[in-house]
């Protein structure tokens, strides 16, 4: 986001509602069309048989590692062929990694709620703005809280994210959706309104770290090759629904035919070949990779196969070039085949860093050797 855009907004637009410099940051996230993954393009993957290196960390999940090709591919052969504005997807890239631990699920309300407990720690949602990051706001602008999507009220053209995307005062982890909002009786949901620091702040604290779009790439595959979709190439096998996503006319309401309209609790959908949930739709999840479009074409431009890749060095996205943006993947329960379907594998997602919103979330990993999880790898 810009910020002098942001400055902006948060001094000359009082109705705090319609207003949060990070709101602009989802027109580039949900108004492109994803990628698919096709067929032609991709080669087997080569899961390790290495067994793992002894006993599961509680809630995690042993992530073999191997090879496979990474991305999704825009006019492929698979069935969900359709069109998109970007293509940041591709192209298809062979990559290998190494074995890890991942969180079978995102994080819950009631383990952050633990992280906080026992540090005392404030997320950027909660924190007020400053006068010394935004000089010219009037005082009263100066609030904390966060982005929160609102169903329209009728149909709307989906190129104005304006209308269904609002910026809340008091919305944070604890009251997702505002200050009307809490999560009592919801310790096993996502915790939402996370920013990166927010999520790399718990990663630290448990020993663990984030993923980086490789490794979290390769363990939403579950072994297979070049399927449209985490579980396979049909949306809904046999009738039955594999994620949390939405149903309905976008963005007015959503149906809840797949027994959830919003957050579902996690484990609510069969998981995936390696046992982890929800590696599609319901949250979108934080990746420890610096955004940029053109990624991929570098790896393909140095050869061979990427071993580890750690993202660039960088961060850098044309539509906002001095906005600092990490990876999101996976997608979430907003995500639909009329305006975002990133719940499709190997497709890509996008945020600012210091933004949280109430579709957003994260799942930790951790490397058998201790020294390869330090928050400091995520650059």
């Amino acid at each position: 986001m810009n910020k002098r855009l942001t400055r902006a907004l948060i001094s000359f637009c009082p109705n705090l509602k319609m207003q949060r410099p990070a709101i602009f940051l989802f027109a580039a996230l949900l108004i492109s069309r994803p990628a698919f993954c096709g067929t032609t393009e991709f080669e087997p993957t080569v899961p390790k048989t290495k067994p793992a290196p002894g006993k599961a960390p509680k809630g995690m999940v042993w992530i073999p590692g191997g090879e496979f090709s990474m991305g999704a591919a825009v006019n492929g052969e698979g069935g969900h062929e359709m069109p998109m504005a970007s293509n940041d997807a591709g192209p298809i890239h062979r990559v290998r990694v190494d074995g890890f631990w991942m969180d079978a699920t995102a994080v819950t309300n009631g383990q952050f709620e633990k992280f906080v407990k026992a540090t005392g720690y404030v997320t950027i949602a909660e924190r007020t703005p400053t006068q010394e990051e935004f000089p010219t706001a009037p005082a009263e602008n100066l609030v904390a809280g966060g982005v929160v999507f609102a169903p329209t009220d009728q149909e709307v053209p989906l190129n104005d994210h304006y209308q269904w995307w609002s910026y809340v005062k008091g919305a944070n982890w604890r009251h997702p959706l505002g200050p009307e909002s809490d999560i009592k009786g919801k310790e096993n949901y996502p915790v939402l309104q996370i920013a990166y620091p927010d999520a790399e702040a718990y990663a630290k604290w448990a020993g663990k770290r984030l993923p980086t779009e490789a490794e979290f790439e390769f363990a939403a595959r579950g072994g297979l090759s070049g399927k449209t979709y985490v579980w396979g190439d049909e949306f809904r096998p046999n009738g039955k629904w594999m994620a949390n996503t939405w149903q309905g006319k976008f963005p007015v309401k959503d149906a809840g035919e797949d027994g959830y309209a919003g957050i579902a609790p996690v484990k609510s959908f069969s998981p995936n070949g390696y046992g982890l949930y929800d590696m599609a739709g319901n949250v979108w999840e934080w990746c420890s990779d610096w955004y940029r479009p053109d990624y991929y074409q570098t790896l393909i431009d140095k050869g061979g196969v990427a071993k580890n890749p750690q993202g660039p060095d960088s961060p850098f996205d044309p539509a906002e070039p001095n906005e600092k943006k990490r990876v999101h993947r996976g997608g979430s329960f907003l995500c639909n085949d009329q305006y975002c379907s990133r719940y499709i594998v190997g497709t890509r997602g996008k945020g600012e860093v210091n933004t949280g919103t109430n579709h957003l979330g994260f799942r930790c990993v951790k490397s058998p050797r201790s020294s390869d999880n330090s928050v400091a790898r995520s650059k």
